[in-house]
């Protein structure tokens, strides 16, 4: 996994793919990959296909079955 930087997100505000494929150290279309394959817990914000967005929650949910230790993802869960 890479050196992570920390999201500037407001606690509490779900997250943007771009965000989650850093905390991560992926890239953005594995992210989508995972929302796809129901891995990963999104729902979309506004007009048409709107945008895409993770909730912290989920992102734990996610770490955790994956072992993935939530402190090193630089973002508040």
């Amino acid at each position: 996994m890479q050196e992570n930087s920390i999201v500037l997100s407001p606690l509490g505000s779900p997250l943007k793919v771009k965000d989650v494929a850093a905390a991560l150290g992926v890239d953005a279309s594995t992210v989508y990959m995972a929302i796809r394959n129901g891995d990963l817990k999104s729902f979309r914000v506004g007009a048409g296909r709107g945008t895409i967005r993770i909730p912290r929650a989920a992102l734990k949910t996610y770490a955790d079955e994956r072992g993935i230790p939530t402190e090193t993802l630089g973002v508040e869960l």
